[in-house]
C-alpha cells in the first residue's frame, strides 16, 4: 500500500517527517511531494532518507535529457494511479485554496486532480487566515467533495498569536489517513505477538523434518495488525518471504527456538495469535554428522514442546488466538483444542481442499469462540486476517481489556 503524502509551506512543515515514520510503521510506502515552499524549511533529502523513495519537488525534470523531461511532464499521472491516498500535511491556505478551486500550478496540485483516490488535508496556518471566509469557504468546498479535513488544534502559534490553527496531532493525522485506506486504528496500543511459518527439526546436519507452511498466513495478520495501529512481535520460522518492514522480527528454526522465543515476548504482547505450523515431532537424537544411505532405517523421534498450551498456561490477560489445520472432523478436532488449551478462540481450516491453505495466497477458514462460530468462505489471506483481528478486538473488548 502506498500513499503520496504533500508538504506546502508552513513552520510546520518539519513535522511531516514523523508522519512518513509513523505510516512506515503501519506498513505503508510514503512518497513525499513538495511545493516549492516547502523546500525553504525542509530540505528535499531528509524525506527521501526517511522515506526511501524520490521526492517529488517539481513538475518538470531539468537538464537536457529529453526523454527524461517526457517522463516528468506524465510523472503525476503514474502516481496518481499508483497511489492509494493522497494527503497533504501541512496543508496550507493557499494550497486549500487551489484544491478547492481546481488550479493545477505545481506538481501538488495536479496530483490532487488527477487522483481518484482518498484526499486527507491537515491545514496549518495562522488564526486569522484559518477564521478568514475565503479559507472556510474552501474548506467546505473540498468537504462536499469528500476530501477528509483533520480539523488544526488551538494554542500557542509561531507567528506569537493563540487560536485555532496549530497542525494536529501526528497521530490524530495517521488515524484520519488509515481510516481513509479502510484501516481502521482499533488495535492502537496493543502488543500483538505472531508465530508463523514452518519449524524445522534436525535429523543430521543436511536433513531436517518441516511441513508446507509458507508463513503467507502469519504474515498477513502481522501487516493487517500493524496498520491497524498494532506494535507487531513477529516470531517467525523459515521461509521465503519478507516480513513487513515494521514488524520487530525474531527469526527462530526449530520448536525449542521458537518456543523460547514467544515465553520471552509473552510478557510484553497483550494479544498472542499463533499461525506457525509447528513441528509436532522431532529427531530423538540428531545426527552429528551426514546420515549415509545404508538401505532401510528407523528414525525414532519425540515430541515437541507444545507452544501453545504453555502460552496458554501462562498467560495472564492475553487473548490467545489458535489455528488448526486439520484434514479430518475439522470442527470436532477444533473444539477439542479451544478447551483443551484454554484458548480464547481457534481458527480452523481444512487443509484436505485444494487451492487454500498451505502454499496459497487464499484460505477458508472457521473462527471458534467460547460464545460464536464465525464462518470466512475463501478469501485471500489479507482478508481473512482482518476478520480474525476483527475477532481479536471483541475478545480485547469482551475481555475488559478494551482496545484502545
Amino acid at each position: 500500500m502506498k500513499i503520496a503524502l504533500g508538504v506546502s509551506g508552513g513552520i510546520a512543515a518539519y513535522k511531516a517527517a514523523e508522519i512518513v515514520r509513523l505510516l512506515q510503521d503501519r506498513g505503508i510506502r510514503v512518497q513525499v511531494v513538495m511545493t516549492a515552499a516547502a523546500q525553504e524549511f525542509v530540505r528535499p533529502l531528509t524525506f527521501a532518507a526517511l522515506s526511501g523513495e524520490k521526492v517529488i519537488t517539481s513538475m518538470f525534470g531539468s537538464g537536457a535529457d529529453e526523454q527524461a523531461n517526457v517522463e516528468s511532464a506524465i510523472e503525476h499521472i503514474a502516481i496518481a494511479q499508483a497511489i492509494d491516498a493522497l494527503v497533504v500535511a501541512p496543508a496550507t491556505a493557499d494550497v486549500l485554496a487551489r484544491f478547492a478551486q481546481g488550479i493545477a500550478n505545481d506538481f501538488l496540485s495536479t496530483l490532487y486532480l488527477a487522483t481518484t483516490a482518498p484526499v486527507v488535508v491537515a491545514p496549518a496556518m495562522n488564526v486569522n487566515m484559518w477564521n478568514h471566509v475565503a479559507t472556510q469557504a474552501n474548506l467546505e468546498i473540498l468537504r462536499k467533495r469528500g476530501v477528509r479535513i483533520v480539523e488544526p488544534d488551538s494554542g500557542y502559534l509561531a507567528c506569537g498569536m493563540t487560536g485555532a490553527g496549530r497542525l494536529a496531532e501526528n497521530e490524530a493525522i495517521v488515524a484520519a489517513v488509515m481510516e481513509a485506506l479502510g484501516a481502521s486504528q482499533d488495535l492502537a496500543g496493543e502488543t500483538v505477538l505472531v508465530t508463523a511459518g514452518p519449524t524445522r527439526e534436525k535429523i543430521d546436519p543436511v536433513r531436517y523434518l518441516t511441513n508446507r507452511s509458507s508463513g503467507r498466513m502469519g504474515y498477513a495478520i502481522a501487516e493487517a495488525a500493524l496498520r491497524r495501529g498494532a506494535r507487531v512481535l513477529l516470531v517467525s520460522g523459515p521461509t521465503a518471504i519478507a516480513a513487513p518492514g515494521a514488524a520487530e522480527l525474531t527469526p527462530v528454526e526449530s520448536a525449542e527456538e521458537m518456543l523460547a522465543a514467544v515465553l520471552k515476548l509473552l510478557p510484553e504482547s497483550t494479544v498472542v495469535i499463533k499461525t506457525a505450523a509447528v513441528a509436532d515431532f522431532r529427531p530423538k537424537a540428531a545426527a552429528r554428522q551426514k546420515i549415509k544411505r545404508k538401505g532401510e532405517m528407523t528414525l525414532a523421534l519425540e515430541p515437541t514442546a507444545d507452544i501453545l498450551a504453555e502460552v496458554a498456561r501462562r498467560k495472564t490477560s492475553q487473548v490467545v488466538v489458535g489455528f488448526a489445520a486439520e484434514t479430518e472432523n475439522v470442527l470436532e478436532n477444533a473444539r477439542k483444542k479451544l478447551a483443551s488449551k484454554s484458548l480464547d478462540a481457534i481458527v480452523v481450516n481444512d487443509v484436505s481442499r485444494a487451492g487454500v491453505g498451505f502454499d496459497s495466497d487464499r484460505n477458508a477458514v472457521t473462527i471458534i469462540s467460547q460464545t460464536e462460530v464465525v464462518e470466512v468462505p475463501e478469501a485471500s489471506k489479507w482478508e481473512v486476517a482482518q476478520r480474525v483481528l476483527d475477532q481479536v478486538v471483541k475478545l480485547r473488548k469482551h475481555s475488559g481489556a478494551a482496545v484502545r
